[in-house]
């Protein structure tokens, strides 16, 4: 069973991406989308494909399986971030009903292709329900964090309880904060990233505490994110395998504390595939297969 995350600190061997070549196609359909998209500016469509490529490049010395999503006529920008439209479960994939309405038609453009790669389709988050994967942070086998905020909904996650109750037997659910409002992202992969079964960054001051005191009892030391480096994205890390992670370049107090940790860093640059849309490094990529 070459499919399915049982934590977020598994080694990665299956993971999906989607090129700026075809998510972004060029600079005139990137003029088209931005603003509406509510981007932080317009990317730069050649810089972009050099990040992206150096970004890969990075991720092709550890991961040995490495898949790219098609250019899809439903999707937009905003589907460079694969981390979103789905979820990977030892069941299979559920497919998300986006919060962003600009970004519908993700899941669907999603499903043949993970067909294709012979991962069975679990479900689907349908109707009222809204759902993202930047909410979602798995722990363990049978235990996840889920964010109800303005991407995801409670009846999303009813709906996503319902289809993982053979699998997952504890649901955290953690209420996300209004902080800049409906139009923008705050998803809870935006405040705390694992980078061991004992240790994760996290951005306690958007944390609700019930949660916080959770991560603590459960033995899990939190890295602090300085105020400085929250807006760049130093809670978005991605672990590749226990203490190893990829960090936004500008995120310095952030890269030290980790180190500090026995962690492995490594950085890449984002200013046009990751700061200007708000999507970190876990956005960029939907790990498929990670193993304990």
């Amino acid at each position: 069973m070459e499919y399915g995350c049982q934590s977020e600190v598994g080694t990665i061997k299956r993971l999906l991406f989607k090129h700026p070549s075809e998510a972004f196609i060029s600079d005139e359909n990137i003029e088209t989308q931005w603003e509406d998209l509510n981007y932080l500016g317009s990317p730069d469509y050649n810089r972009a494909v050099s990040e992206f490529e150096g970004f890969v490049e990075m991720l092709e010395r550890h991961v040995p399986e490495i898949h790219y999503l098609p250019q899809q006529d439903q999707t937009g920008l905003d589907s460079i971030y694969v981390h979103d439209p789905v979820i990977m479960t030892s069941g299979g994939a559920v497919l998300c009903n986006m919060g962003k309405e600009q970004r519908r038609g993700e899941p669907t453009a999603m499903e043949e292709f993970l067909i294709g790669l012979d991962i069975p389709i679990l479900g689907s988050i349908t109707g009222e329900g809204q759902l993202e994967g930047g909410d979602i942070v798995l722990f363990d086998k049978n235990t996840l964090a889920i964010a109800e905020g303005y991407r995801t909904n409670r009846e999303g996650i009813r709906q996503l309880q319902e289809l993982t109750r053979e699998i997952i037997t504890d649901f955290q659910i953690v209420p996300l904060p209004h902080w800049q409002g409906p139009d923008d992202v705050l998803h809870l992969m935006s405040i705390i990233s694992p980078v061991d079964h004992d240790l994760a960054v996290v951005y306690s001051r958007l944390m609700p505490v019930p949660f916080r005191e959770w991560l603590i009892q459960r033995g899990i030391k939190l890295i602090e994110v300085p105020d400085t480096e929250f807006e760049t994205m130093g809670g978005n890390v991605l672990t590749v395998s226990p203490r190893k992670c990829i960090l936004l370049t500008g995120n310095p107090r952030t890269r030290h504390l980790l180190e500090e940790e026995g962690v492995e860093v490594w950085e890449y640059e984002g200013d046009e595939i990751s700061k200007k849309g708000a999507g970190g490094p876990t956005c960029l990529t939907r790990p498929l297969w990670r193993t304990d």
